[in-house]
């Protein structure tokens, strides 16, 4: 007798398979990187790219500054070299666009982990990561933080597979932290979000406020561990030890917090920071309306970056990736006590799969266009003409005046990548210039000490915006002379 063959399992098209499920994620997404991408206009993303092209000439990331000539030779201990690369090889590749795609990208996939470790269905995760999206995208830029943006989210992915998902991958957290100091100076955040989470835990356990599931002593005593062995291991990168001080020194800096706005706290007049409001108070309405358990570790992640976030701006995004999936959480527990479900989605047939289809194709070229628009070379320009002392730099290219430079601060970082030949008084590396030559330079670029200042360093050269105290001052005396003046700057030198 012959065998009776088995009957075959038929599979649906995988064109039959998007569902609305899938449908909004996948619009969600494509809309936000739509949104993501933008011109660069930061300033310090030039002193990043200038050394990632260095790194790649020379085979190492340098650890002396050679940019500068107030701390020329000195010993630099910045860690970014790996990020530096990528944004180099970046902007080989596609210049201006490419930087901007990058950093889309890393804000997606940011983002994109965030929405994993949320709950609730679709609509309900697309709301909070929408308001979280729009809170940390104020400081969404082509910088190595957006590396830390993404690395922060993939730790918290790790603790949440670990405290709800039931899945231990902690053995990823320290070669995550390798890459990490590596990549960026931010790695100091791992161990803020694991303390935060170690003393949760610990916490709920002591007052028996648990919510469920929860870490045993065990699994406590297992992370303590990993965050020792991770501190030890950020020794692991060209500036050695180094890096186990690094963020306390960078701290420490009085400076950043009294003139570098995206360390100062956050100006709620401008509107650019209200999701942030919108995600803090939406996040304690949800916790007080859910009746859901209070969960420490919720609480302690919760309440740090929101301190965080307020005493400096620049720590609204961490906030945004902790708060999201509490807000989600609470917002479900809500929707589950009012017996509020959406009906079973049926996989869509006939008119509504074609429906369904139509409308992605129509959101992706919608996005494509508005990207490629962006992104054209005279669209960057006009952009970056508005931020960026473009007119400046060809000036000094051209004209290549004479004398020590002093410069702005805000546009040190670009002066240095595209003026190369000028070596700069100052600019976003303020890890290496500290707040003695930061709060010298301030002094002097608000008119109060400038002779000084300007003798100390045989200054003669200016480089400013142009409507500035300084600037204002110097076109009334005698021994300079304004060589050069545009909507955006003002060059100015010696007689």
């Amino acid at each position: 007798m012959s065998a009776t063959p088995m009957p075959t399992r038929r599979t649906g098209s995988p064109l039959a398979a998007l569902t609305t499920q899938r449908l909004v994620p996948l619009i969600f997404f494509v809309l936000l990187f739509a949104l993501a991408t933008r011109p660069p206009t930061d300033t310090d993303t030039w002193w990043h790219l200038r050394t990632g092209e260095v790194t790649l000439q020379n085979g190492a990331p340098p650890l002396t500054d050679t940019f500068s000539h107030t701390r020329f030779g000195q010993a630099w201990d910045y860690t970014g070299w790996f990020a530096q690369i990528v944004m180099a090889l970046s902007y080989r590749l596609l210049g201006d666009a490419g930087l901007a795609l990058l950093t889309a990208a890393l804000a997606v996939l940011g983002m994109w982990l965030v929405w994993q470790v949320c709950e609730g269905d679709v609509y309900t995760r697309a709301f909070a990561v929408l308001i979280g999206a729009t809170a940390a995208a104020i400081f969404w830029s082509a910088r190595p933080q957006m590396f830390s943006f993404v690395f922060s989210a993939l730790l918290l992915y790790l603790l949440h597979r670990f405290k709800r998902g039931q899945k231990d991958q902690l053995w990823l957290i320290v070669p995550l932290i390798i890459v990490w100091v590596n990549t960026h100076p931010g790695y100091f955040i791992a161990f803020i979000l694991l303390g935060g989470f170690i003393v949760g835990e610990a916490l709920g356990k002591l007052f028996g406020a648990l919510e469920t599931p929860s870490l045993t002593w065990r699994q406590i005593g297992k992370l303590i561990l990993i965050s020792v062995i991770g501190y030890a291991v950020l020794a692991i990168n060209p500036s050695g030890t180094a890096t186990w001080s690094y963020a306390f020194r960078t701290f420490g800096i009085g400076a950043l917090q009294n003139f570098i706005q995206e360390w100062a706290s956050p100006d709620f007049h401008r509107r650019e920071t209200w999701a942030f409001l919108a995600l803090f108070f939406a996040t304690f309405a949800a916790v007080g309306f859910s009746k859901r358990r209070h969960d420490f570790t919720d609480l302690c992640l919760f309440c740090g970056t929101a301190f965080m976030a307020f005493y400096a701006g620049r720590n609204i995004s961490l906030f945004a990736l902790v708060a999201t999936p509490i807000l989600t959480r609470h917002v479900n527990a809500f929707r589950e006590l009012r017996g509020w479900r959406l009906p079973k989605a049926r996989p869509p047939k006939g008119a509504a799969l074609v429906l369904n289809w139509l409308l992605l194709v129509l959101i992706v070229s919608g996005a494509a266009l508005k990207i490629f628009a962006e992104l054209t070379p005279s669209a960057i320009q006009r952009v970056q003409a508005e931020r960026l002392p473009l007119g400046v730099v060809a000036y000094l290219n051209t004209a290549r005046p004479q004398g020590v430079l002093f410069n702005t601060y805000n546009w040190g970082g670009y002066l240095l990548f595209a003026a190369p030949n000028f070596p700069v008084f100052v600019d976003g590396r303020t890890d290496l210039y500290d707040d003695a030559l930061l709060s010298e330079w301030l002094r002097a670029y608000s008119g109060v000490a400038w002779r000084e200042v300007f003798a100390r360093w045989s200054i003669g050269l200016v480089v400013l915006e142009r409507d500035t105290t300084l600037a204002a001052i110097l076109r009334n005396e005698p021994e300079w002379r304004e060589t050069y003046r545009d909507q955006t700057g003002a060059v100015f030198e010696k007689q």
